[in-house]
């Protein structure tokens, strides 16, 4: 016998299975879209993320984020085209003074020609903690608008915080044995070696106080301010995020060659100038000075008679 299932029943049929199957695991699948985020945001950052200067100088990053207590020390070494250096150090010496002597001053500068095509120069800031981080970055981005690249970053740090928390204790201790001492020289009665040596025993630790003291407020005044040094060297500037591209590179080798031909013809000109023209003057005063008035000789012959021809 056989058994026909009419459509409608089985796709109710269907429709019932499909409610008593067991549902999917959400938590895997929450898993998995867990698993995948956290491996994105631990992703590297894609390429145009990243600012040339950062790839070229080969530094995982620039940007130090501010500690309590920490006095941070920065140093910038950038490189340009010689020509472009003065320009590029008076606009950072223009940046700070735009800023006001509270926040940004300016300590030390240098511009040195140490060769031909080389120069070496260098400005000195110290600026407000609260700008440091700034300041550099823009100072960065104006070497790169000027055809010039970050070869080199170096940012310090020390714990001032916790050597004024020293400080500060050594201080009190020291003042609680200097009014000991002095108790102690106060009271009547002392013998003249004893009261040298506690008098002596007071100087050195006043001494200590002093150098203590000393050292706190230069703790203090390093919180303070953020001192800043942009070094500029002049060489070759790696242009773009590939600088290694060989048309670059065959420009630049173009350039320097037509250069470098340029330079040995104007000093074979000017070693060879002076002797050139020392000779032709000498070979035209012998053409039209000397040589006519030296006299020609002449090499004739005697005057001799035709032979007589013989008689018939």
């Amino acid at each position: 016998m056989r058994f026909r299932i009419a459509p409608g029943f089985a796709l109710v049929g269907l429709l019932v299975v499909g409610a008593c199957s067991p549902k999917p695991d959400d938590s895997r699948q929450t898993e998995k879209i867990n698993t995948y985020d956290v491996a994105e945001s631990r992703a590297p950052p894609p390429a145009d993320a990243v600012s040339p200067s950062a790839m070229v100088a080969g530094a995982p990053g620039i940007s130090v984020t501010a500690a309590p207590g920490v006095a941070f020390n920065y140093h910038y070494s950038f490189r340009q085209p010689p020509a472009k250096i003065a320009a590029a150090q008076e606009a950072h010496a223009q940046a700070c003074e735009k800023l006001g002597i509270a926040r940004c001053r300016i300590t030390g500068m240098r511009y040195s020609l140490v060769g031909e095509d080389r120069v070496e120069a260098m400005l000195a800031f110290k600026l407000d903690p609260t700008i440091a981080r700034n300041f550099g970055k823009e100072g960065i981005a104006a070497i790169e608008k000027a055809e010039g690249m970050l070869i080199d970053a170096e940012i310090t740090g020390t714990d001032a915080g916790a050597q004024i928390t020293r400080g500060e204790q050594t201080r009190a201790s020291l003042a609680d044995q200097i009014a000991s001492l002095k108790a102690e020289l106060a009271k009547p009665g002392l013998k003249s070696a004893e009261r040298a040596d506690l008098s002596a025993r007071l100087t050195e630790l006043q001494r200590q106080a002093a150098a203590t003291k000393a050292n706190v407020e230069d703790a203090k005044d390093s919180l303070a301010t953020t001192p800043m040094v942009f070094d500029y060297h002049s060489g070759t500037v790696i242009r773009g995020f590939d600088g290694r591209s060989p048309f670059a590179n065959a420009l630049d080798t173009a350039i320097n060659s037509a250069q470098t031909t340029l330079a040995v013809v104007l000093q074979l000109i000017a070693v060879l100038a002076a002797p050139v023209l020392l000779l032709v003057l000498l070979l035209l005063l012998w053409l039209y000075a000397i040589r006519p008035l030296i006299p020609r000789k002449t090499g004739a012959l005697p005057d001799v008679a035709p032979p007589t021809p013989p008689a018939v």
